[in-house]
């Protein structure tokens, strides 16, 4: 059997304390407007053992990104799964999953969003996280649309990614109150009517 070493396990954990701390702070107040330095003092961590584990602020940025990736999806896959066998409701667990989200008290709109406003030079590598991460959303849509008897599931399909996405920034933005409850009442419309 096979374990870790200590220095290993210790090496795992400044990663993992890096990565927390990244979540945090680049979250909660901007990647561009956090240093390295406020990273690595919130992980309490020596600098050495950043650029160990990091060549630099970018690749922190696509880890960042990557593990909110990942978060999400799991989120979404249990909303989709607690919804049953049907399409229809399985089109509509996307704004549950919203929902469970948007009720964070750390809520300030989507991570993928914000990292592509504060990055809008289409060649930065946070760009293609922030578009893998939206076209696996739309993709894993459409699979399910394909599903649901209704006349035009493409169209169907970008009506819901208006609504998925504009629930977001409403709510982030203070504009709509329970946005992803009166997105899903909207899509419901949608889906059940077509």
């Amino acid at each position: 059997m096979t374990t870790q070493s200590d220095d290993e396990q210790q090496s795992g954990s400044a990663r993992q304390r890096l990565l927390d701390a990244a979540d945090e702070l680049f979250y909660a107040h901007g990647i561009n407007a956090t240093g390295v330095d406020a990273v690595i003092t919130a992980a309490d961590v020596a600098r050495m053992t950043f650029y160990r584990h990091f060549r630099g602020k970018d690749d922190l940025v696509i880890a960042y990104l990557e593990g909110r990736d990942v978060r999400w999806r799991a989120t979404l896959d249990e909303a989709i799964a607690n919804a049953g066998t049907d399409s229809r409701a399985q089109l509509l667990a996307f704004f549950d999953a919203l929902k469970t989200w948007h009720g964070d008290p750390r809520f300030r709109g989507c991570p993928f969003a914000n990292a592509a406003a504060e990055f809008p030079g289409p060649d930065h590598p946070a760009r293609a996280v922030v578009a893998a991460h939206k076209q696996a959303v739309q993709q894993r849509m459409t699979e399910i649309a394909n599903n649901v008897p209704h006349t035009a599931p493409n169209l169907l399909v970008d009506q819901l990614m208006m609504l998925y996405e504009g629930a977001t920034t409403t709510q982030a933005l203070g504009v709509v109150t329970r946005a992803a409850d009166k997105a899903r009442a909207t899509a419901a419309q949608l889906i059940y009517t077509g």
